[in-house]
């Protein structure tokens, strides 16, 4: 298998543009000096549109699960409760998360299954200091109702964290409209840069109710916009300076292309799956209803009938084309195609990806995906 002829067709890493990589040779610098406060600070002033919001940015070198744990740590003490919500894996994370820094009360669906938004006010009611859910449940495919959670939370007066890692760029994510309390993302999904930074989005509110001592020492919210904040923008540990210069170059990609063209074209590229899906009598995982929507970033299908996952993912990898299988509960079960990141180049949905069959055998399917615009092409 060719690397640089391979499509990686999972929810994240995402492909990274050849200007992106370059960007990331560029030479060290020091992450005390002007030149890098200038790209801190050009990267969160480009953030605040790609999270339409108004509020304060900050930018974390960890994974988007370390956003996810100073949103937790730097709010939730041991005698505080926080409502989580899940109907996946990630949406489980945020619980096994809470369960360290203070009370959890678990709000739990099954995998895959629209929230019942009647269970989720119950519990909020019940008294919260925050209620934490994940917006684009990576692990079924499935796009959850944070606007109808946020105003539970709310009406009841709580905080409210949300997961955007896999949706923030890729989906629809209104972050102020929302009221969405402290958002995360990471650097791997539609921002379309190798992994390793996380960036959260914090507001006024938020920061009002922050503990006086975070549980958390490095994923302190509190120490990074304080470092954030001074004259010259800074992070308050040795940050990955290599990651800032390819996000900066990301960034400014992804104000070229327009935020909300990407987002129009990555739902394009989802739909353009379902479709296929669709022609080829494979099932969507997720259930579906009014406040629940298929992801636009990651389409999770089930498991053709007679055809194992190494068949199918094997069978993919060896013509190129890499996907994603199940996890945990549903490994086995599903297969998952992303469609999240950058337009690497000119040109609509103009060839023909890969064509991969069950290899002959009785009641073998075949896949036909389209390449997005212009892959591997441009540099």
């Amino acid at each position: 298998m060719d690397i640089e002829d391979t499509l990686l067709m999972i929810p994240g890493p995402v492909k990274v543009a050849p200007r992106v990589l370059r960007a990331m040779s560029r030479p060290m610098i020091s992450h005390r000096s002007g030149d890098f406060s200038a790209i801190y600070s050009d990267c969160c002033a480009l953030l605040r549109p790609f999270f339409e919001t108004a509020n304060d940015v900050v930018i974390m070198t960890g994974s988007g699960t370390v956003g996810m744990d100073a949103a937790v740590a730097s709010t939730i003490g041991h005698d505080d409760k926080i409502v989580t919500i899940s109907n996946g894996k990630f949406g489980e994370r945020f619980a096994e998360i809470g369960e360290r820094y203070g009370q959890v009360v678990p709000v739990k669906f099954d995998w895959g299954t629209p929230f019942d938004l009647e269970k989720v006010e119950a519990a909020v009611e019940g008294g919260a200091k925050a209620v934490a859910m994940v917006h684009n449940e990576t692990s079924v495919g499935l796009t959850n109702p944070a606007k109808e959670v946020g105003e539970i939370a709310r009406k009841h007066d709580a905080l409210f964290i949300v997961d955007g890692i896999s949706s923030i760029g890729g989906n629809e994510f209104q972050t102020d409209k929302w009221g969405i309390d402290i958002a995360i993302t990471g650097s791997q999904k539609a921002l379309a840069v190798p992994p390793g930074l996380a960036v959260v989005s914090v507001s006024p509110r938020a920061e009002e109710r922050f503990l006086s001592k975070s549980g958390s020492y490095y994923a302190d919210l509190k120490a990074h916009l304080k470092s954030a904040r001074k004259s010259q923008a800074q992070t308050p540990f040795t940050p990955a300076v290599s990651l800032f210069f390819a996000l900066q170059e990301a960034l400014h990609m992804a104000e070229e292309e327009g935020f909300a063209a990407r987002r129009a074209r990555t739902a394009q590229q989802a739909e353009s799956v379902r479709e296929a899906a669709k022609a080829l009598g494979i099932d969507l995982f997720p259930r579906v209803n009014q406040h629940s929507h298929y992801s636009n970033t990651v389409t999770a299908m089930k498991m053709p009938e007679g055809v194992s996952d190494d068949k199918l993912r094997g069978g993919m990898k060896k013509r190129g084309v890499i996907v994603s299988g199940g996890q945990d509960l549903i490994k086995g079960k599903i297969f998952r195609i992303g469609t999240s990141g950058a337009d690497t180049g000119p040109g609509g949905q103009d060839r023909l990806l890969r064509r991969w069959s069950g290899g002959g055998e009785p009641g073998a399917i075949q896949i036909i995906f389209f390449q997005p615009p212009g892959l591997n092409r441009h540099d």
